[in-house]
């Protein structure tokens, strides 16, 4: 069967844009780990990609941009490492410190880049597809904890009406100590400190208030039903 030349056409150009696309990713990761966001133009990364630079802007709009495509891959491996984590531990705490670490971890590598990643993902521009993926990539950790704390709590029999809105809750506020944790670096605040032992300690208090709020709820409904 002979093939359509414009069928042709259209796959060659969607390769040649893979091939841009992958190129351009290469080039602004090594340059990223090697300098560091702050240092590296997006002209030096359109040349280590062997591209024009007007061609770079049809891929990614500013060089936050770019910064969001290579370190949402990162985020992006670190849950679905932690995704077969999250069954690892009895305990909730330890289950919900399983799930973050591999974050942390990566996010070790390079405090300066992971606090303006953190930074575009949280404040960067709303237009921005690239920003829009990290947020989705939030949510399924959101996600992921809070699941993970409904089982524990069905498993406590706290089947509460209010179950998934409390367990939500939790997993905003795991996220939002995450953040400030790999955010911290930049404020010079606590230097030295140990991110893991300091997670750890605020998803207890998380986790307990979780439960605490539970048990408050099943105690108001069955006070209803008498």
């Amino acid at each position: 069967m002979t093939v359509p030349q414009q069928s042709t056409q259209v796959g060659r150009r969607a390769r040649g844009m893979r091939d841009k696309q992958g190129r351009i990713f290469d080039a602004a990761a090594t340059l990223f780990a090697e300098h560091g966001f702050a240092r590296v133009t997006t002209q030096q990364i359109s040349d280590r990609a062997d591209i024009a630079a007007g061609t770079l802007f049809r891929y990614a709009s500013s060089k936050g941009e770019l910064l969001l495509m290579v370190y949402n891959a990162d985020f992006r491996a670190a849950l679905d490492f932690a995704e077969h984590r999250a069954h690892a531990h009895d305990d909730p705490v330890e289950t919900v410190l399983e799930i973050i670490r591999p974050m942390v971890r990566s996010a070790s590598r390079s405090a300066d880049n992971t606090v303006a990643y953190q930074r575009e993902l949280l404040f960067g521009s709303a237009s921005e597809k690239y920003r829009a993926e990290g947020l989705s990539l939030v949510a399924r950790l959101e996600s992921m904890i809070a699941d993970r704390l409904a089982v524990d709590a069905r498993a406590r029999g706290l089947d509460s009406p209010r179950l998934e809105e409390f367990s939500r809750s939790a997993g905003r506020s795991v996220f939002a100590v995450l953040h400030l944790t790999l955010a911290r670096p930049a404020t010079g605040a606590h230097p030295g400190y140990d991110s893991l032992t300091d997670l750890r300690a605020q998803i207890a208090q998380i986790v307990a208030g979780f439960f605490a709020a539970l048990y408050a709820a099943a105690n108001s409904e069955q006070r209803k039903g008498n």
